[in-house]
């Protein structure tokens, strides 16, 4: 019987009622779809329009459909004979790397197994399976040598490194383009013309490459040179990167430095996906001589020279492509006039110094001075340092405004190029590695160690360490069982240590460095978004001032008594003008290159003989280069599924098993607890029971979890579900029986974080007695009371205690008990939200809640105190143990644009 007033439902035509808010939000979660996901208005580029051609490079009627791409039939595998050839090559080359020797047994282990049956292995050895990789010609760009060596005339007494011959391995950079241009596997994660997006709202939002400033500033400038030649051509912007990475210390300091090249139009997760995106096409020489030459200043000047000519002499092939249009195939299938243009470079600041031709210390985007930063400076672009050549002798370029002058960069040989405008953001060295580690986080413990003595800084210092240690777990978060204690710190390290290093510090240092470091963190998990809307550049304005403001902290209790010009810290005064110029700056981070590097460089040089190991590693790319191109195709002509490589350990649907898990111990898996998903699913989040379960009368659960409440609760929700008041009928508590599941899957849209190419991401909820054979682990999630209210105003944190479906009326209820915190206010010094647990009549507030009110999960940080941590206080018990803990916002990029 329906009450005298009810909510209505909102959607059209629904006839459901509700007796609060928050049970009308949990019936739209659950039965309606979310449609927030919205796409603002696009405005492209007037010129530069992007219209398609035929082959010839005539412009084709509106809704000509494209010329298929292949001839080929649906079962034509070549050169592999069939699809099994095909998965076992790419299964031993790609996935498990198989050596030589180890495919010639198994190829030999595999023939003696079916010799008695007519069969024959797949490959006769190890040769035969390179080989047929090798002759597939997709995917084939070869490695070129160039040779290069002093200019000028070498007296036969002159050093070594004059005497020298240096080799750089290249690839024709037109030919990479071309193919990553044609890659099917990129359609729909492209944009074809330079455009700027607004919200709803009618504010600008940055993202991807294309729709930035730079593109369309850049297409302006080639309408106005090129008007006739580029008009309906496609943009296509190129961006390099280069860093050296060492693979053996060891056995001599093997190190290589390696171009690569993606292009601008492929979106920031495709790139950052590593979708063979980004490309080696070179590596580069690097010269080495005796000690005695380390601080020659003609050798310095040699290797910068060869740097910067290699580059040149590598992207030649560029250049006619970027004043008249080349005629290329893009992933849609169709044909583009296409004109290539240099925006952008990725590298870290000692690569920048060399780019740039500053002199070190100095900044590469603008003239601020190291030994006066506060003067008034302006950018640097490559006309005010050509007209600082001209009116100003070495000494005062170098002293006035940090400019090395015996380098000519290698963008002066290509049109509308200038190296100093290609420099974009590098989050992951100036921010993470550099303003957060190198700086703030041993600033903090300068500052303990300048303000106690050394015996009481210790002490601190291991009490921190044990509360980092005492986080509790989180899918994907890095466990520091001894803190933050070792000794070769990664990007990854220094990621994971600032999603929970604030509360740790709260109560020992003064609340101004507590809350300097939360504003940094604000800016640089902004920055770090995949969308940066106009309100989001403000807040980044507003933290990085705060952040700036406050660090003066440090000033004044002597840890940085000379200040602050550091040029990785400073950069971070550009990042409003970066984000406008190249969107958001995750697309172009170092990260991306150096990751990179493992399958480039690490990976390939350790399947080598380690003996003249570089033309190895080349054949290794390119077989790899092959494989992908083949899979692309495979794919493209429905012969694969997308991304044919096995999805992770989760299924999506439920799958009762026969008996319940031995010793109640989480069997879902321990490896799988996020990551991306590729997936068309377009909804801000979705949570589902995982694959095992296990039956139980809804009684006994009660009885095995301690909560006799649990039928009636169950009563409540049903009630709730079905929108009457009472008792649903023929529901009986001593009949209903139950499947209980250990965990759930929660996917969202989460763009900003380690996603699909089309942002999803996925992350297991646990609620287990037993996790890893050792205690339980009960995981918080974010609950969805009200979709109008924004960030935390419209959520609430629960515990999960278990999770369990039912039937009713042949529809199955996915259910999650849960205990409930109640949400006490923001802590207005570290920014973060407040919650505790939430009791009545000195019993857990608990309830039963549909899956679908459930976003995803949450993690909450304790409130340590000003007290040391005592020492059995662990990860597995800290969520039981403290009065009142912090909403970490920072355990993702997802969570911290919620949790606001």
């Amino acid at each position: 019987m329906l009450s005298s007033y009810r909510l209505p439902c909102l959607v059209s035509g629904c006839p459901s009622t509700f007796k609060s808010q928050h049970g009308r939000t949990y019936h739209f979660r659950t039965f309606h779809t979310n449609s927030n996901l919205q796409r603002g208005e696009w405005i492209e580029h007037p010129h530069l329009t992007a219209l398609p051609c035929d082959a010839d490079g005539n412009f084709l009627p509106p809704g000509t459909q494209p010329t298929p791409r292949a001839l080929a039939t649906p079962d034509d595998w070549t050169p592999f004979e069939d699809k099994v050839q095909f998965l076992i090559a790419d299964l031993l080359y790609r996935r498990v790397e198989m050596s030589a020797a180890n495919i010639d047994l198994l190829m030999e282990l595999w023939g003696s197994s079916v010799e008695g049956f007519d069969g024959s292995s797949p490959f006769q050895n190890h040769q035969h399976l390179h080989a047929t990789i090798d002759s597939s010609a997709l995917g084939d760009v070869p490695w070129i040598c160039l040779i290069t060596g002093f200019s000028e005339d070498v007296a036969r007494d002159a050093p070594s490194w004059k005497q020298m011959d240096y080799e750089v391995w290249y690839r024709d950079p037109d030919e990479v383009v071309r193919t990553m241009l044609d890659n099917p596997d990129f359609n729909g994660q492209f944009d074809f013309s330079p455009y700027v997006e607004l919200d709803k709202d009618r504010k600008r939002r940055w993202s991807n490459v294309m729709s930035a400033n730079i593109a369309w500033y850049h297409c302006d400038l080639i309408a106005t040179l090129h008007d006739v030649e580029t008009r309906g051509a496609m943009y296509c912007p190129i961006i390099l990167g280069s860093d050296k990475t060492t693979v053996s210390v060891a056995t001599g300091h093997v190190e290589y430095h390696l171009l690569y090249l993606s292009i601008g139009n492929l979106h920031n997760t495709v790139r950052r996906a590593h979708r063979n995106a980004v490309i080696p096409i070179a590596f580069l020489a690097i010269p080495k001589s005796d000690r005695r030459y380390d601080k020659d200043p003609e050798f310095r000047k040699f290797k910068r020279q060869l740097f910067h000519a290699s580059i040149s002499a590598v992207l030649q092939s560029l250049q006619p492509g970027m004043t008249r249009p080349v005629i290329r195939r893009c992933p849609d299938g169709h044909y583009w006039r296409v004109i290539y243009d240099l925006v952008a470079f990725i590298a870290d600041y000692p690569e920048q110094v060399m780019l740039t031709g500053i002199v070190q210390g100095w900044c590469p985007k603008c003239t601020a001075s190291p030994n006066n930063p506060d003067a008034i400076s302006v950018p640097r672009t490559a006309v005010l340092t050509d007209e600082l050549i001209h009116l100003l002798d070495s000494k005062s370029l170098w002293e006035k405004y940090g400019i090395n002058d015996d380098i000519i960069p290698f963008t002066a040989d290509f049109p509308r190029a200038d190296i100093n405008e290609m420099i974009s953001p590098d989050l992951l060295h100036q921010a993470i590695k550099g303003a957060f580690k190198d700086h703030l986080v041993m600033w903090v413990v300068d500052y303990l160690g300048i303000t106690q003595t050394e015996s009481q800084a210790n002490k601190i210092l291991d009490d921190i360490d044990y509360r980092i240690a005492a986080v509790p777990p989180f899918p994907g978060l890095r466990r520091f069982p001894h803190g933050r204690r070792f000794k070769q710190w990664t990007g990854d390290d220094s990621k994971a240590l600032m999603k929970v290093y604030l509360p740790a510090i709260v109560g020992y240092v003064p609340d101004d460095m507590v809350a300097c470091i939360a504003s940094f963190l604000d800016a640089c998990y902004i920055s770090r978004r995949q969308d940066i809307d106009e309100d989001a550049l403000n807040n980044f304005d507003h933290s990085l001032s705060e952040f700036l403001r406050l660090r003066e902290v440090f000033r004044a209790t002597g840890v940085r008594p000379t200040g602050f010009f550091l040029p990785r810290q400073h950069m971070l005064t550009h990042y409003h003008t970066l984000i406008q110029d190249f969107g958001a700056p995750g697309g172009l981070c170092s990260s991306i290159t150096e990751s990179r590097h493992i399958t480039a460089v690490k990976k390939p040089w350790r399947r080598s003989s380690r003996n003249d190991a570089l033309g190895q590693m080349l054949m290794t790319n390119q077989r790899l280069d092959k494989l992908a191109a083949m899979q692309a195709d495979f794919v493209a002509r429905g012969m694969l599924p997308a991304g044919h490589m096995p999805p992770p350990n989760v299924s999506f649907l439920p799958r009762p098993i026969d008996n319940p898990p031995a010793h109640d111990n989480d069997s879902d898996g321990d490896d799988d607890d996020e990551g991306p998903v590729d997936s068309d699913v377009n909804v801000l989040g979705h949570v589902v029971l995982c694959a095992r379960s296990y039956p139980l009368a809804l009684q006994e659960l009660a009885a095995k979890i301690n909560e006799a409440d649990l039928p009636m609760l169950t009563q409540a929700f049903l009630s709730d579900q079905l929108g009457i008041d009472g008792i649903p009928v023929g529901f009986l508590p001593s009949t209903i029986h139950v499947k209980v599941f250990n965990s759930a899957i929660a996917t969202f849209f989460a763009p900003s974080d380690p996603s699909g190419i089309r942002g999803m991401r996925r992350e297991r909820i646990r609620a287990t007695p037993s996790w890893r054979g050792g205690g339980p682990r009960y995981d918080t999630v974010f609950v969805v009371e009200d979709d109008e209210r924004p960030g935390m105003c419209g959520l609430n944190v629960a515990r999960i205690r278990t999770f369990f479906s039912f039937v009713y009326n042949d529809v199955v209820f996915p259910c999650a008990f849960v205990e409930w915190f109640t949400t006490v206010g923001m802590d207005s010094i570290t920014g973060m939200w407040v919650v505790r647990p939430d009791f009545i009549c000195n019993r857990r507030h608990n309830a039963v809640i549909h899956l679908d009110a459930i976003l995803r999960a949450a993690h909450l940080i304790p409130i340590y105190g000003r007290n040391p941590l005592p020492i059995q206080i662990n990860s597995v018990i800290s969520l039981d143990t403290f009065k009142a803990y912090y909403v970490n916002k920072y355990i993702d990029h997802h969570a911290h644009e919620i949790a606001f």
